[in-house]
């Protein structure tokens, strides 16, 4: 008799072993969260740019505007990170670090929702296995493929005199 209380010890103790096992899993993949730099996957001859951002969000139709919304601002300010695929990384379109602080008003009506960035991204070549995500707490860590006309962009900041038109240089 001794031998099956033995058995029966040994087995709960496994039992218990794996699901401890299984519970601790689960808990850091949930709080697991990662920054990962945006990246310029396809660049187009039309001048937009495919890229790939990376947005915490409550629900998805909150991070797809966030996705774009961020594109367009790290084209405009930041630049974009190179792709794996040999595209060359994007440059900001605003040289000037201050731009931001210059015309408050300027970029807060810009990027207030609904405004002119709309314009500028879309989720054009956005294709079912893009969005990839991560529940985090009350946030999904989700990665956006956002397509960005960076040209149509350029054109609009020269056009409101916000950075100089190519080729004109003051003497």
């Amino acid at each position: 008799m001794p031998d099956s209380n033995m058995k029966k010890t040994i087995s709960f103790v496994a039992v218990m072993a794996i699901l401890s096992l299984f519970a601790g899993c689960g808990a850091y993949k949930s709080q697991a969260v990662y920054d990962a730099p945006s990246k310029v996957l396809t660049a187009n001859y039309d001048g937009t740019y495919v890229i790939r951002v990376q947005v915490k969000a409550r629900n998805a139709a909150i991070a797809f505007t966030d996705a774009q919304r961020k594109a367009v601002k790290e084209v405009m300010f930041e630049g974009v990170d190179a792709g794996s695929n040999g595209i060359q990384p994007l440059k900001p379109l605003c040289f000037d670090k201050n731009i931001q602080a210059k015309h408050e008003d300027y970029f807060n009506a810009f990027f207030a929702d609904g405004g002119e960035w709309t314009k500028y991204a879309s989720l054009h070549d956005k294709r079912t296995a893009t969005t990839t995500y991560e529940r985090n707490g009350k946030q999904m860590v989700q990665m956006v493929t956002v397509t960005v006309k960076r040209d149509d962009l350029k054109k609009k900041l020269q056009a409101d005199g916000l950075i100089p038109a190519q080729n004109m240089y003051e003497l």
